[in-house]
């Protein structure tokens, strides 16, 4: 029998904002907007135990058979795949390391209890009263929670994991879902260059406004998300209402009654932050916010510099 765990975690598709990106200059992908973005308490079984029960220990970086990597395969079949199986892989050094925090999610914004995982080799699910489960769109019956990594590795409706000695030669891990620079295009393209991206930036967004929108002169409430990759905090949110001459600092909070601090104790270092100004407009103008993470990475100042093929990262 396995614990429960509980563990709030943004995901984030990796083309977050992709739509943006492309009024810059065209990009190939689904045309999101600033919401292919969610935050939710995932409740499911750490895998760094449910490898331990089959001989790996925690904190293992490769196995006796030279195993390095932890593939995740999807019931869910593709066309990328020439039919085969949606599938990903992430390292085995953060498999097994339960500071990770990577689950395997049999529940979403349910209910914390005392509930036990049963393995019986993979998986044999338990249920409880007060179990919320998975919906079909979120992965029932079972899904793999990568946090801090994009949305693409953790894997929905999942049908087996296997121990592989280099990472996952899928078509979303080889051919997808890499960054490159601006100089890339689809005539020059050579994906073996470049790793499959897993962490991703540093990111905000205002949400309670929206681009070109008439507002009246006066007090206006400013407010949004931020989040950063790797489970790194936001230190701070800056946002100009002059096109970014001058800056004031938004309040950060995640939780009520309780203040955000990052990478504090307290805090739920993989979900989003929220924040939150009021500010006084007098006139026409640009509203912009800038992150910055406890790592003092910051958003960059224009798309045309991180624009990339795929459109992808775009903060």
């Amino acid at each position: 029998m396995l614990p429960k765990y509980n563990v709030t975690a943004t995901l984030q598709c990796a083309g977050n904002r992709r739509t943006a990106m492309s009024i810059t200059r065209k990009v190939k992908g689904v045309g999101w907007d600033v919401s292919a973005i969610g935050n939710a308490v995932w409740g499911g079984a750490k895998l760094a135990d449910i490898l331990e029960l089959i001989g790996v220990p925690k904190l293992t970086s490769c196995t006796q058979s030279g195993g390095k990597h932890i593939e995740f395969v999807s019931v869910d079949k593709c066309e990328e795949e020439n039919g085969g199986p949606y599938k990903a892989s992430i390292p085995l050094s953060q498999a097994t390391n339960p500071e990770a925090d990577v689950l395997l999610a049999y529940e979403m914004n349910g209910e914390v209890s005392n509930f036990y995982l049963m393995i019986i080799f993979f998986p044999t699910l338990g249920k409880t009263r007060n179990q919320t489960e998975l919906n079909k769109d979120h992965g029932y019956p079972l899904r793999v929670i990568v946090p801090g990594v994009i949305g693409a590795r953790s894997v929905k409706w999942l049908d087996s994991i296997n121990i592989i000695a280099e990472e996952c030669q899928g078509f979303f891990m080889q051919k997808d879902y890499k960054m490159f620079p601006p100089s890339v295009d689809w005539g020059n393209i050579n994906w073996n260059t470049r790793k499959p991206q897993m962490d991703f930036p540093v990111q905000s967004v205002i949400c309670s406004l929206e681009d070109m929108q008439s507002i009246k002169p006066g007090k206006v409430r400013i407010s949004g998300y931020a989040v950063s990759g790797g489970g790194r905090g936001i230190e701070r949110v800056d946002v100009s209402i002059d096109g970014g001459k001058t800056w004031m600092e938004a309040t950060r909070f995640q939780k009520t009654g309780i203040p955000y601090i990052a990478d504090g104790i307290s805090n739920d270092k993989w979900a989003w932050v929220l924040l939150e100004l009021t500010v006084d407009i007098p006139q026409s103008t640009e509203i912009i916010a800038k992150a910055v993470d406890s790592a003092a990475n910051v958003q960059p100042e224009k798309v045309q510099d991180i624009w990339n093929l795929r459109g992808i990262l775009n903060t």
